[in-house]
C-alpha cells in the first residue's frame, strides 16, 4: 500500500514538473518578445512552431528529471542538493534540446535568448515548486501526518548520536521506534532487545527505516544482521563509525557503482577550485597594478638604507607539501641568520633594516607575494606557508599539522586575521587553518580579505 501510494506521489510530482516545465517554455517566448526583448529583427515570430516544440521538451525533460533520480524519496538529504539536481537536469535537457533544434527543426530559427530565459525559468520554477512542496510535507510531519518508523541497531555514542540527531528533525516525519543491540540504550531510546532479537521486533513492530550504527567493534556482525533483516521491505540506512578516523571534510561518493568514504578530502577541486584560481589572479593582478607606484617606491626605500637586493626569496612549504620561493620585501640585513640559524622574528629584533619595522608593522613587506599568487603557488587566501626546517620539526609535536597543506598557502588566512600570527600560539593557529579548510566557501574567502584590511591597520602580533 505505501509503495503503491508513493508510486502515485510520483506521478503526481512528474506531471507537476512538466507543467512548470511547458509554462516555462511559453513565459520564454512572452518575456523575449513582449517584456524585455531585443526587438525581433523580423518582427515578433508566431507561436505556433514553439508550441510544436513543447512535445519534444516534455519528452526530453521528463527523461532528465527521472535520470537524476528527482523522484526519489528525500526524507534524508539536503535541499541545495536537490536544487543542484534539478538544475543538472535542466541543463542537459537544454543542450539536447539545442541538438534536437539543430538537427530536426533546421527549416525553423528559434531564437536563442528563449532557450536561455527557458532553461533559467525552469530551473526557478521546479526549484520553488519543490521547495513550497516540501515545506508543506515538513509542516504536516511537525504535526504527526506522513510519519514513518525507524529502528536503530547499534549501541554506544554512534547510536546516541543518531538517535538525537534523528529527533531533532521532526520535519523528517521519521520516529524512532527504538534501538536493537547488546549495549546499554541509546539516549531516550526505548530498548528493543539485543542483536539476537531483530528478526522477532520487525515482526512485532511496523518499521520503514533500520539504521544500522555499528560501533567499529562491532562490524563483524553486520553481515548476520542483514540476513536477520532479509527480504523485509524496509529502508536500510548504514552510518559508519568513522568519525574518530575523519578529518577535513569527509563525505561519500559513488564510483562505478562502488561506494568509496572519504576521510579526508580538501574541498577544493574541479569547479571550486578552478573559480578559485580564476579568482586569485584577478584579484593579483588589481592589486598589483593599482599598488604598483607604492611598491615601487617601497622598493626603493628598501634599496636606500641597507645594502642587498630588494627581495628576499624565502623557501616554503605550499599545496601538498611542495616547496617554492616566496617573495618578500627584503627587511632584514643580509647576514641576518647566519649566526642565529632559522629563527622566528621578535618583536625587537636588531636584525631588522632601519625601514624593515615599518614594512612589517603594516605587512608591506608582504605585497609581492601576489606575484605567487600570480604564478599559482599561493592563493589570496589560505594558511600562511612556514619554511621546510620549521615544518619538519611542527610536525612531530602537532597534531594534524601538515592537513594544512591540503590547500594552497595564503598570502591572508582565517588564523591571521583572529590575531594568530608571529610569536602566538602554534596549535590554535593549526585549528583555525584547519577550520577554514573544512568551512571553506568564497563567502569566507572575501570576509577574510575585509579582516584583513583592519588587521593591518591595528594588529600588534606583525613584526
Amino acid at each position: 500500500m505505501l509503495r503503491a501510494r508513493s508510486r502515485l506521489l510520483e506521478q503526481v510530482m512528474l506531471v507537476g514538473d512538466l507543467l512548470l516545465v511547458a509554462a516555462s517554455w511559453l513565459l520564454a517566448y512572452v518575456v523575449r518578445f513582449y517584456v524585455v526583448g531585443p526587438a525581433a529583427r523580423h518582427g515578433i515570430p508566431p507561436l505556433e512552431p514553439y508550441l510544436l516544440m513543447l512535445l519534444p521538451i516534455l519528452v526530453v525533460w521528463g527523461m532528465a528529471f527521472r535520470g537524476f533520480d528527482l523522484y526519489r524519496p528525500r526524507r534524508i538529504g539536503s535541499r541545495l542538493s536537490e536544487v543542484a539536481a534539478i538544475a543538472k537536469a535542466s541543463t542537459v535537457g537544454a543542450l539536447v534540446l539545442v541538438s534536437v533544434m539543430t538537427f530536426f527543426f533546421r527549416e525553423y530559427d528559434y531564437s536563442r535568448v528563449v532557450i536561455v530565459y527557458f532553461w533559467i525559468f525552469s530551473i526557478a520554477a521546479v526549484s520553488f515548486a519543490r521547495y513550497v512542496f516540501r515545506e508543506a510535507l515538513r509542516v504536516a510531519r511537525r504535526r504527526g501526518y506522513n510519519l514513518r518508523y525507524a529502528l536503530v541497531v547499534g549501541g554506544g555514542e554512534l547510536a546516541t548520536g543518531v538517535v538525537q540527531r534523528v529527533r531533532s528533525r521532526p520535519d523528517t516525519g521519521i520516529q524512532i521506534l527504538g534501538l536493537v543491540g547488546d549495549k546499554q540504550a541509546a539516549a531516550g531510546a526505548q530498548a528493543l532487545g539485543g542483536f539476537a532479537d531483530l528478526r522477532a521486533v520487525l515482526d512485532a513492530h511496523q518499521v520503514d527505516h533500520v539504521i544500522l550504527a555499528l560501533a567499529h567493534e562491532e562490524y563483524g556482525r553486520l553481515g548476520g544482521l542483514l540476513e536477520a533483516i532479509g527480504d523485509e521491505p524496509v529502508t536500510i540506512h548504514v552510518v559508519p563509525d568513522l568519525g574518530r578516523f575523519t578529518s577535513l571534510r569527509g563525505g561519500v561518493e559513488e564510483f562505478e557503482g562502488l561506494p568509496f568514504v572519504h576521510l579526508r578530502e580538501s574541498p577544493l577541486y574541479g569547479g571550486n577550485q578552478m573559480a578559485k584560481r580564476v579568482f586569485d589572479a584577478a584579484f593579483s593582478l588589481a592589486v598589483l597594478a593599482l599598488l604598483s607606484p607604492i611598491l615601487a617606491a617601497l622598493a626603493a626605500a628598501v634599496k636606500l638604507t641597507s645594502r642587498g637586493p630588494v627581495l628576499y626569496g624565502q623557501e616554503r612549504m605550499g599545496l601538498d607539501g611542495q616547496r617554492f620561493r616566496m617573495m618578500k620585501l627584503r627587511t632584514m640585513r643580509v647576514d641576518a641568520e647566519d649566526a642565529s640559524g632559522p629563527v622566528w622574528a621578535s618583536a625587537e629584533d636588531a636584525r631588522r633594516t632601519p625601514i624593515g619595522a615599518f614594512l612589517r608593522r603594516f605587512s608591506l613587506d608582504e605585497l609581492p607575494q601576489f606575484v605567487n599568487v600570480l604564478r599559482g603557488e599561493m592563493s589570496v587566501v589560505g594558511p600562511r606557508p612556514e619554511r621546510p626546517v620549521f615544518v619538519e620539526r611542527f610536525r612531530q609535536t602537532v597534531p594534524g599539522y601538515m592537513l594544512r597543506h591540503k590547500v594552497k598557502s595564503g598570502v591572508t588566512g582565517w588564523a591571521q586575521v583572529h590575531g594568530l600570527r608571529g610569536n602566538t600560539s602554534l596549535e590554535k593557529r593549526i585549528e583555525y587553518d584547519i577550520e577554514y579548510i573544512e568551512r571553506w566557501s568564497f563567502w569566507l574567502d572575501l570576509k577574510i580579505i575585509g579582516m584583513t584590511l583592519f588587521r593591518v591597520l591595528f594588529d600588534r602580533n606583525a613584526y
